[in-house]
């Protein structure tokens, strides 16, 4: 037995600029390790695509672990460089898998860290 085809329907679909935004921040905090409301997304038109601007901080072990365990650097992704260039295409593409939105480019610029294991040096 096949399935009728399905016939698109007449009309517009459209995301809104605040819902991209939405899902970019979501995608970015993903990927960085940090909180969304943490994350600012600006969007720009580059060619006829979007161009995704993220200034945001990213999760770091703190001092005290690393040098307990200098392994955790390593499990975390690697140093913050290393980090913020895979994410950028981790973010592309879950931002087009999650919105079918075309993104020419993600830029990231680095905040601030956030400290993800806490406890005072002594």
């Amino acid at each position: 037995m096949s399935l009728p085809a399905v016939r698109p329907l007449a009309g517009h679909n459209r995301i809104s600029t605040q819902a991209l935004t939405s899902v970019a921040r979501a995608a970015a905090a993903e990927a960085l390790g940090v909180a969304a409301q943490d994350v600012r997304a600006d969007w720009n038109d580059d060619g006829g695509l979007l161009a995704l601007s993220l200034v945001t901080p990213i999760a770091v072990p703190s001092l005290t672990s690393v040098l307990r365990d200098p392994h955790r650097v390593a499990a975390l992704g690697g140093p913050i460089w290393d980090r913020a260039v895979a994410a950028k295409a981790q973010i592309l593409r879950r931002v087009t898998e999650l919105s079918g939105a075309q993104l020419s480019r993600v830029d990231i610029r680095i905040s601030g860290a956030s400290v993800t294991d806490g406890g005072r040096v002594r």
